[in-house]
């Protein structure tokens, strides 16, 4: 249940509008890379054949290239001719070579040679392999432990060697992975240094955490079954012991940062000087509400802090650091001013420019061109459910929206920074493909999706409202569907769709296909909104969650639900919600403590306790359950069961190592007590995401909760 952002790479943008009209589907070019700071390249398709062109960014003017290739098509040439990329083949920074995991063991491919060699012949998996940065050397673990191999001596190196199955180099345990690496890491704990010559890692120690077994029984575990045991710490229970460690290649001699082994903290997200002679280090404490940054000399492992924040509720790691390759310094995404903004800090801490200082939401950022002191980066702007892209310089000043007009854009930026392209779209428009110049003024457009007049027999109506909180304080943007031929003169049940955690909003004002699916197909209506602390008004509202997991979600909710009450086409008889793990978390919560609003519920791996879930991600809000059992009990979907009288479709993989099967196990556990009667379906083999034939299975048997429940069907 890691923290959601979305990540926006503003390298390729694909726009598709398709609709469901006369079977019409329209697909938009695709800007598939730069020749210079002024010529874009383009794919089209002309007669139902690509074509790729090479357009003039000002003016337009077009030739057709025959022999584009990008710099992957170019390495994948010069290989064997039996080579066909894969997925997961990693490219070298050079784009010479690639890597290729086959089996668990390591292959490379250079467009030197052009020959396949096999790096390693083990009955061990090579796991996360990366290249250096130089392209020389990959890093890799391997039974836990950090090994290189060096692509000149052609050799296998190990770096550390007293990895168990408790103690781990430069591999995550599972909480570091889920709640703090983030999945994109894959378990991988180690960092190059710019050099190439050194690795910074984690070493982890997971005696202190306790198991958690899950039991497997699918007919390939055999008639007795197997179990599963992964260290687990549950909110309250002892974490990973964790220090940061700095190898020297040549020697194998690890320097450990000398941060304090006994104290109860997070160690994570470093990052290297451009010298790679030092390196910053994220410390944050047990409670998540002070994070330091430490610089440490990696010949001595001496530290001094140059930077902290702290704040009454909690404080995040930042993941998104830039390091100024000048040497003067890094650039933090913070909330300290309860908004997201950029500060730019020199070595020792000093601030040397607030770059924004907007009361909205900085995203993230786009690009830093240091040669010119600008910097590129996106933000919501004043409304929180659009997206657009600005530039700044970097003392700060001469500041510059570069998209304009409402909804989520994209931006494909040339080299230069000359010109931008923007792809956009809104609740309303399906957008646009445009370009611009580097001061936001629209050159030319490039793309505009045909959109078909609005057919209420076959298209879904889409709207965007703002609903008001019940205590004045917020107006929550929502989306809401209806259903294909709606008429007011009807009644219809609704169905709130949901994922609810803190920082987790979904409301977004892009374009969504008018074609019917599932719910519109069925004169159902839905309702996607987010609450207060969903991220939409910055650090304050997100603080209403500290300590009440659940509390302000139902309330918010609750008051969505007055507000459709009071419209004459919805039916209060089938208020519906639905959601997956924090979701599936909210329609348990919705249909017990918030039994008054809601009737009908499908919930996919709830949490139902928050003492049944991981530390990181629970205590980040909650703090420990000693320190605020009220909390925990008032948060806790088990507290309310004799308030449930709706109808709950519940179900759970039975391998879910994330949110335990546990949740669902106690809450059926309460509802048979209780005299309940309810609906449980289990998904042996599968994890904390339904997939394969099975997630068909779980999509049918949803489906057809709501027609049999809201329609006797």
């Amino acid at each position: 249940m890691n923290r959601l952002g979305v990540l926006f790479t503003g390298m390729v943008f694909l726009l598709q509008a398709s609709f469901i009209s006369g079977q019409v589907k329209q697909v938009a070019p695709q800007v598939i890379g730069w020749l210079d700071d002024g010529k874009y390249v383009i794919q089209t398709v002309e007669k139902g054949i690509p074509v790729v062109k090479s357009v003039d960014a000002r003016r337009g003017t077009e030739r057709i290239i025959k022999d584009w290739k990008s710099d992957r098509d170019k390495l994948v040439e010069s290989l064997p001719g039996n080579y066909s990329p894969g997925p997961a083949d990693i490219v070298s920074p050079d784009n010479k070579s690639v890597l290729i995991v086959r089996a668990g063991d390591l292959f490379y491919l250079s467009s030197l040679t052009g020959k396949e060699i096999r790096l390693t012949s083990d009955d061990d998996q090579e796991v996360n392999p990366r290249f250096s940065p130089d392209s020389r050397r990959i890093a890799y673990t391997k039974n836990k432990d950090l090994y290189i191999y060096d692509l000149v001596e052609m050799k296998e190196v190990r770096l550390t060697y007293d990895a168990t199955d408790r103690i781990y180099n430069g591999y995550a345990s599972w909480v570091y992975f889920e709640e703090i690496l983030g999945r994109p890491s894959r378990y991988a704990a180690f960092w190059w240094s710019p050099d190439g010559q050194k690795i910074a890692y984690l070493h982890t120690d997971d005696n202190p955490v306790p198991d958690f077994t899950i039991v497997r029984l699918e007919e390939e575990d055999g008639v007795n079954g197997r179990t599963e045991v992964t260290p687990y710490p549950k909110a309250g229970d002892p974490n990973p012991i964790v220090k940061m460690g700095i190898v020297d290649i040549s020697t194998g001699i690890t320097t450990w940062v000398k941060t304090d082994p006994r104290a109860d903290q997070y160690i994570a997200w470093p990052f290297w000087a451009p010298d790679s002679r030092r390196l910053a280090v994220q410390i944050l404490n047990r409670d998540q509400n002070d994070l330091r940054i430490i610089l440490a000399d990696i010949s001595t492992g001496e530290y001094s802090q140059i930077y902290r924040e702290t704040r009454p509720t909690w404080v995040d790691f930042y993941e998104d650091v830039y390091v100024m390759k000048n040497g003067t310094g890094f650039i933090v995404r913070s909330y300290r001013s309860d908004w997201e903004n950029l500060y730019y800090h020199d070595w020792s801490g000093n601030l040397r420019a607030q770059l924004t200082s907007f009361d909205f939401r900085v995203n993230g950022i786009e690009r830093v061109d240091e040669a010119k002191g600008i910097i590129y980066f996106s933000a919501t702007g004043d409304k929180s459910t659009d997206r657009h892209y600005y530039r700044v310089d970097l003392d700060g000043r001469n500041l510059v929206r570069l998209t304009s007009g409402e909804g989520v854009h994209n931006i494909n930026l040339s080299p230069g920074g000359s010109y931008v392209i923007d792809t956009w779209s809104s609740v309303k428009s399906p957008g646009a493909m445009v370009v611009i110049d580097r001061n936001g003024k629209e050159l030319r457009e490039i793309h505009r999706p045909d959109q078909p007049a609005f057919d209420p027999a076959i298209h879904m109506k889409v709207e965007m409202v703002n609903i008001p909180t019940s205590d004045g304080l917020f107006e929550m943007p929502a989306i809401i569907r209806y259903p294909a031929n709606f008429s007011e003169d009807r009644k219809y049940p609704v169905v709130f769709t949901i994922y609810g955690g803190p920082d987790a909003g979904r409301v977004r004002n892009i374009w969504v296909n008018p074609s019917p699916d599932f719910y519109g197909q069925n004169d159902i209506i839905t309702i996607s909104v987010d609450h207060r602390a969903s991220g939409h008004f910055g650090k304050k509202g997100l603080d209403y969650m500290h300590r009440s997991l659940g509390k302000w979600e139902i309330l918010d909710y609750a008051d969505a639900v007055r507000w459709l009450r009071s419209k004459p086409y919805v039916d209060a008889a089938r208020m519906g919600i639905t959601g997956g793990s924090y979701g599936g978390y909210m329609t348990c919560l919705a249909l017990t403590k918030g039994y008054e609003y809601w009737t009908h519920g499908v919930a996919s791996a709830p949490v139902t306790d928050w003492r049944l879930y991981d530390s990181v991600y629970t205590e980040r809000f909650m703090d420990e359950p000693k320190d605020n059992p009220d909390g925990y009990r008032d948060g806790s979907v088990l507290t309310f069961i004799s308030n449930f009288k709706g109808k709950l479709q519940l179900v759970h993989g039975d391998l879910d190592d994330n949110v335990h099967m546990q949740n669902s196990i106690h809450l059926i556990s309460r509802l048979q007590d209780e005299g309940k009667f309810f609906e449980f379906m289990i998904y042996p083999g599968n994890r904390h995401g339904i997939t394969g034939a099975k997630r068909v299975h779980a999509t049918t048997i949803a489906n057809r909760f709501w027609l049999r429940e809201f329609f006797g069907k």
